[in-house]
């Protein structure tokens, strides 16, 4: 979890992109009530790889539900980011987080034996 927070490629689940909303506004709060007080240009600094960091997770988590990363602009798409379970398996964007990257078939079966043993994978 919480690998590469700052780039924008890759799928992450819903817990990881909901901790990073949380960890977003806690800092964003932070950073708003000490930029009030005093030193406004240092804290306010402060905000621009805080949302370089919101705007990837988003990204990532976009990713995983099958959409580009601008989807997350969407007024309220971020519930649904909450919401919406991931695709199942590969997709263009990456594996899937959960770790279950298996074919998007409904008779799917793993193989079993070495490979070339004659199971059919489907």
């Amino acid at each position: 979890m919480f690998s590469n927070p700052f780039v924008f490629y890759g799928r992450i689940r819903r817990m990881e992109f909901g901790l990073s909303l949380l960890i977003y506004m806690v800092v964003f709060f932070f950073i708003i009530v000490q930029a009030a007080d005093r030193h406004k240009e240092i804290y306010l600094l402060a905000l621009f790889p805080l949302a370089w960091f919101r705007f990837a997770q988003g990204a990532k988590r976009s990713h995983d539900l099958g959409n580009t990363g601008w989807y997350q602009l969407i007024p309220f798409y971020t519930f649904w980011m909450l919401l919406a379970d991931g695709q199942t398996g590969v997709n263009q964007y990456g594996e899937n987080p959960k770790g279950d990257n298996y074919p998007n078939y409904p008779n799917y079966k793993e193989p079993m034996g070495p490979p070339g043993a004659g199971d059919p994978k489907y």
